[in-house]
């Protein structure tokens, strides 16, 4: 018996086996040859992450992986799947510029953005997003429990990729009968709170350029969570510069449990709020301890905004678990209250997006007149360029300067020149993810590397949206927004909307040791 045993364990191949008889070998040259897959070398622009669009030879080597705390909120790693190939380090360190870029030993934290850009890199699905569909399943058959969601815009350029669809198809209407489907008692769009966003954003933005307000310029976007955690740990020193709006997911959260449950007599202990989106960075950012604003208003801290987060992916699993298929369904529309959206809202799912919308409103809100229609077609901050500014003249400011930055690499140098006083910008929009949220750490995976054709599909079905779709196309058309504020918020940053839709950050600083000339 023992040397039946012995030949079995002969026969098996273990990773590091293996990956020592591969490296030895010397696999250059090598091809996919699967019958459908691409033709590309392996490791070329078929096969591995953006890195290599180009063909290449495809060394085997170990080169091991990013740490990953099992505490983390966002991401997580089966052990058994990863092949240290090296791909979560060469992401993280190479396009977000997070690992590597503090000094070792860490000291009491795993440093981790949690914008889960590993999870779309690595090429087993060895790291993923931490799944919380069980808790929602549980939600849902739980009667006595009011569950309601939310869909970010990103969500509906994605989610059709799960079910067979081209890249950036615009599912909008069956995602919403998915839900309902799904047993969901309300359905929102986060786009509401997007144009919500707009008013909060660009009153604070008013306020800096006017000088009603002492804060500095430029201000910087707050919406991305792993950008605003990049700059907690990395940029500490400019945090006065970062908008004190919640993201679009939080604030609607919060109205969730204030607004919503006034309006509708529902306890907001009774409440299960729901958020769906293309981020992982949104788990971590639902669970900062300052995310109970609509607790607090009703007395009652305790109360998350937001209870669970589901990633495109997760909603995808679920859908499918229920025996439903997209594909099938018929469109259905966002319940009333609080969803209304625009397109303004929409395009925040891009890069650019949420400085082409606030540019759209700032005009209004100070002209008190309409934007001419170069405001609603603002290219030179669309697309995929890494940095990309523009300028615009509005009667009774000026020249407003922006600039939009997406990929924290690419926030670097932006950050380094406001450090040194040389920035001319006065509003700046950062995204954790290359291309924006329709990338996101969260969105389908794709056969393709996380590549540029495949984001400019998702951006592309955003603005076709925009310009065809959606009959609103600026924040301050939104009527459930303007009904918001004469029922209930009064004005923006007035008091009841800084204590609801506002927040402070965290210098994060003392918990790593920034690496100097890196």
């Amino acid at each position: 018996m023992q040397n039946q045993m012995d030949k079995e364990r002969e026969k098996q191949v273990t990773r590091r086996g293996f990956l020592k008889m591969m490296g030895g070998i010397g696999l250059a040259g090598v091809t996919a040859s699967i019958a459908g897959c691409s033709t590309d070398p392996a490791g070329g622009k078929g096969w591995m992450p953006q890195q290599y669009q180009v063909a290449s030879s495809w060394p085997i080597q170990v080169k091991g992986r990013i740490p990953i705390d099992p505490s983390n909120p966002s991401i997580a790693r089966d052990d058994k799947k990863c092949i240290l190939c090296g791909q979560c380090v060469e992401v993280c360190q190479r396009v977000q510029t997070v690992f590597g870029y503090y000094e070792l030993p860490i000291k009491d934290d795993i440093v981790c953005v949690n914008c889960g850009q590993c999870t779309l890199w690595c090429p087993t699905a060895a790291i993923t997003e931490k799944d919380d569909i069980a808790k929602v399943v549980q939600a849902l058959e739980d009667k006595d429990i009011h569950v309601v969601v939310q869909t970010a815009p990103a969500t509906r350029v994605g989610l059709g990729e799960e079910f067979g669809m081209a890249p950036g198809t615009f599912v909008e209407g069956q995602q919403v009968a998915a839900l309902k489907k799904l047993g969901f008692d309300a359905v929102f769009d986060t786009n509401f709170s997007a144009d919500l966003t707009i008013f909060e954003e660009g009153t604070e933005l008013i306020k800096r350029v006017t000088g009603e307000i002492h804060e500095p310029l430029p201000q910087f976007t707050s919406c991305s969570p792993g950008w605003v955690k990049f700059c907690e740990y990395y940029y500490p020193d400019l945090l006065h510069h970062m908008s004190t709006c919640k993201s679009p997911q939080q604030m609607l959260g919060a109205l969730i449990k204030s607004y919503y449950a006034k309006e509708k007599g529902i306890s907001p202990e009774k409440i299960f709020s729901v958020s769906i989106m293309p981020c992982t960075a949104k788990k971590y950012e639902a669970q900062r301890p300052e995310m109970n604003s609509a607790g607090k208003h009703e007395g009652k801290p305790e109360l998350r905004d937001v209870d669970v987060v589901l990633t495109t992916r997760e909603l995808a699993r679920l859908i499918k678990s229920k025996g439903l298929d997209l594909n099938t369904l018929p469109e259905e529309k966002y319940d009333t209250l609080l969803g209304e959206g625009t397109s303004a809202g929409l395009i925040f799912g891009a890069t650019g997006g949420v400085m082409e919308a606030a540019v759209r409103s700032a005009y209004f809100l100070i002209t008190k007149q309409e934007p001419p229609e170069a405001f609603l077609n603002l290219t030179p901050v669309r697309g995929l360029q890494g940095v990309k500014e523009a300028a615009v003249d509005i009667p009774g400011v000026g020249t407003v300067r922006v600039a939009v930055a997406h990929g924290l690499s690419n926030a670097r140098p932006i950050l380094e020149a406001v450090r040194k006083g040389e920035a001319p910008y006065h509003f700046i929009e950062f995204m954790c993810c290359p291309g924006g949220c329709i990338s996101g750490g969260g969105q389908p995976r794709t056969s393709l590397p996380p590549s540029d054709d495949v984001r400019q599909a998702r951006i592309d079905s955003i603005y076709n949206a925009d310009a065809k779709i959606y009959t609103k196309r600026k924040s301050h058309e939104n009527k459930e927004v303007l009904a918001l504020y004469e029922k209930f918020l009064e004005t923006p940053n007035s008091h009841i909307a800084h204590e609801l839709l506002h927040t402070h950050y965290e210098d994060r600083s003392k918990h790593l040791t920034v690496k100097k000339n890196v």
